[in-house]
Formats: structure tokens, sequence, C-alpha cells
């Protein structure tokens, strides 16, 4: 199997999968229809249009930056009218970076690989206030949406990998769950598997999903000047005067 890595980061992102009414929440990582919506969009199609190939994808996300979360106290007026809308409250992440995966094969990818370069529509993560940083594409690789999201390098800002004064990071891993794999131990039901993308018939379906995680190394990590300099080689400052 191939894997398509998409690099999602903005100023702003919505994911939402149960919102309802006037509180519009977000889920802390991008979601499996929010994902493959915007694949739909690069692709150039309606609402109305079948979108069954996406969703037999694969999928994964890695948490490279969780960000942090922010509330909209939403106001609104309908434009002919003049008529006020309810007040709603709208959550956001600040600052995030999501690496996602999509297994497929690799002639399919190359297709959507393409169409996200040169969209037909405009791309946004999750809400259409939330425009991504270009280019979203990272690369295809071979192997499954695991080993793809073990492997791809860390994609935080290099701002907030210097910030982690460590060598090597921990990131959350969320994909798919594989009916093989009877290892999994934390696996989560959401129900973010897009039907219908119809606004007069939206659908969306459960998926099971195994939180997991990859330790990467982190490119931006200086040794501090102490720690660069073996033990064995430290200079002893009192040894003149231990011989007085």
């Amino acid at each position: 199997m191939s894997v398509l890595l998409l690099r999602l980061a903005g100023p702003l992102q919505s994911w939402g999968d149960s919102s309802r009414f006037a509180r519009r929440m977000t889920r802390p990582e991008p979601t499996k229809s929010g994902v493959l919506g915007l694949v739909a969009a690069a692709q150039g199609r309606r609402r109305t249009d079948p979108i069954e190939d996406l969703v037999r994808l694969r999928f994964g996300v890695r948490v490279d930056r969780p960000g942090s979360l922010m509330r909209d106290f939403h106001t609104a007026h309908h434009q002919v009218t003049g008529q006020a809308f309810p007040l709603s409250q709208r959550y956001y992440l600040s600052d995030a970076v999501f690496v996602a995966a999509i297994g497929a094969d690799r002639s399919l990818l190359e297709g959507v690989e393409e169409a996200l370069k040169s969209p037909e529509f405009p791309l946004y993560l999750g809400r259409r206030s939330c425009p991504p940083i270009l280019p979203i594409p990272v690369g295809i690789v071979e192997g499954t949406v695991m080993d793809a999201l073990a492997s791809a390098a860390w994609m935080a800002s290099e701002s907030h990998q210097r910030s982690i004064r460590l060598p090597e990071v921990t990131l959350e891993v969320r994909r798919d769950r594989d009916p093989r794999d009877d290892s999994a131990e934390k696996i989560q039901s959401v129900r973010d598997v897009p039907l219908s993308f119809d606004a007069a018939h939206r659908e969306y379906g459960w998926r099971d999903v195994v939180i997991d995680s990859v330790t990467v190394p982190n490119p931006s990590y200086v040794p501090d000047v102490a720690d660069a300099i073996p033990s064995d080689d430290e200079p002893d400052f009192f040894a003149a005067i231990g011989d007085r």
C-alpha cells in the first residue's frame, strides 16, 4: 500500500464531529470526514457527488503540535432581513500542526496529490474561516499508515522544535483500526465517516480509532555545552590547589 502524507497547519483549525445548535466544538485532531472533505474540494466534487471511493481510504493522523483551544463568541445577522441569528460559541485550535496519512493505491494517491497542489475549490481546515498553510502534500511513501507516520519528520515549526529541549519527541497517533490488529489497547469509536456531504441530508458513520504514539527525532535539538563534553574529559579546575 502507498500512503500520501499531508501537513495540516494554519492559524486556526476546527474539526467538529458532534457539534449541535449553538455550541460548535472541535476535536483535538483532524477528523476523517474533514480531511476527506478537503480532498473532495480539491478534486472539484460537489456536495451531492458520490464519495464512496474516498470513504474506503485508510486514514491516520499524528499530532505534531496540539495547539491551544480558543473560543469565539459568535454573532451574525441575516444579510437580507437583518434579523439576528442565535448567539453561538465556536471553538478552534490555534497554532496546531498535524500530519495526516491517507492509504490507497499509488495511482489514486497521485491524483489526490495533484488536486491538492492545484485545487478546484478553496481549501480550509474544518471551517471556511480556517485557511491552511500551503503546500499541504508532503509526498507519497510505501508501507502502512502507521509506518508512514512513524517515519515522517517532525513538522512542527522550527521555533517550537527549539523550545522542546529534547533529542526526541513522542507524538500521539490516531488511526483507523485494522481488523487484524488485535494488540491495540486504546480504541475509541468516532462518528466521522462521511456518508454524504449533501447539505440537505448530511450523514456520518462510525469507525474504530486506535490511539497510539511514535517517537521521532527533534531536528532542531542543540545539546547544552555541558552535555556535549564527555564526563571523563571534564577538566579538574581544583587539581592544582590539591597539589600544594
